[in-house]
C-alpha cells in the first residue's frame, strides 16, 4: 500500500509505514498513530534508552544509525544489535512492565519517532489485524535472535566477518565504479566487540580478505567491497579455493 501521509514532527513521509508491524494498517490507522508520534534529536553518543529504564513504547530509527548495548557488572561493554534507519526496538516491552536489559546509543546524529505503550495496547484491542502482526513479527525477531545466537556459536570468524560485512553494505552501502563503498558504522574494536572476537583477529582477517581481493579498507571508517560474490560464498562456509 502506497502511502503519502507526512509525519506532522517532521514533515516527513510516516516512517511508522515502513515498519513491518504496521505496515499492512489501513489509512485512518497510520492517520491515529501519526497524530502521536513522539519526535526527538539526538546526537552521537547520547543515550536514546537507558539500561535499566522502563521503555516508554515503539522507538523507530528515523534517521542515523543506533547500537544496543549491555554493560556488565565489571563495566565492559558488549554490543548487541545495531539500528539503522527505519529499524525499530522497544516491541518486547509492549505488554510487560520489565526495564530495558540494554542501553540504546546513537552512534552519529540521529533522529527518531516514538510510539507509546499505552496507546499501542489501546489500538491492538480494536484491531484484530494488528495484534496478529504483532504477534507474528515478535516471532519473527524471537527466530531471528536464536539464528544469531546458533551462528556465533558455530560459524567459523571468516563466515561471520563475511556475513556482517555483506549487512553493512546492504544497510549502508553506496554503488561506485569500484565496488559498493561502506561508510562503517562502527570502529575496528566495535566490529570486533559485536563479533565477539579479539581486536587483533579482525585486523589479521581483514587485511587476508584485503590480500585476496575480495575489500579494500579507505582509511579506519570506510571499506569498499570489491567482490560481495565471494564474501556471500565465504558466509556460507565456502573457502576462497572453492569459489574461484
Amino acid at each position: 500500500m502506497n502511502c503519502n501521509l507526512k509525519c506532522i514532527n517532521c514533515l516527513k513521509e510516516l516512517c511508522v509505514h515502513k515498519v513491518p508491524l504496521f505496515s499492512a494498517l489501513e489509512h485512518e490507522d497510520l492517520e491515529e498513530i501519526a497524530g502521536r508520534m513522539s519526535y526527538r534529536k539526538y546526537e552521537k553518543g547520547e543515550i536514546i534508552l537507558a539500561q535499566d529504564a522502563k521503555p516508554h513504547g515503539i522507538t523507530i530509527i528515523r534517521k542515523g544509525s543506533a547500537k544496543a548495548c549491555r554493560i556488565a557488572p565489571d563495566g565492559q561493554e558488549k554490543i548487541l544489535y545495531l539500528f539503522s534507519k527505519n529499524d525499530f526496538f522497544g516491541e518486547q516491552y509492549l505488554f510487560g512492565d520489565e526495564r530495558a536489559s540494554y542501553h540504546v546509543v546513537a552512534l552519529q546524529k540521529a533522529e527518531t519517532c516514538s510510539f507509546s505503550r499505552e496507546h499501542f495496547q489501546q489500538m491492538i484491542l480494536s484491531r484484530p489485524l494488528l495484534a496478529r502482526q504483532c504477534i507474528e513479527e515478535l516471532g519473527r525477531r524471537v527466530i531471528a535472535l536464536e539464528q544469531v545466537a546458533q551462528n556465533a556459536g558455530s560459524q567459523k570468524t571468516d563466515s561471520r566477518i563475511a556475513l556482517l560485512l555483506l549487512e553493512f553494505g546492504r544497510k549502508y552501502g553506496m554503488v561506485t565504479e569500484q565496488g559498493l563503498s561502506v561508510l562503517l558504522p562502527l570502529s575496528r574494536e566495535g566490529i570486533a566487540n559485536y563479533l565477539g572476537i579479539a581486536r587483533e583477529t579482525l585486523s589479521r582477517k581483514l587485511n587476508q580478505l584485503e590480500g585476496d581481493g575480495m575489500i579494500c579498507s579507505v582509511g579506519n571508517k570506510r571499506i569498499t567491497l570489491l567482490q560481495p560474490q565471494l564474501l556471500a560464498a565465504m558466509a556460507n562456509g565456502e573457502t576462497a579455493a572453492s569459489t574461484a
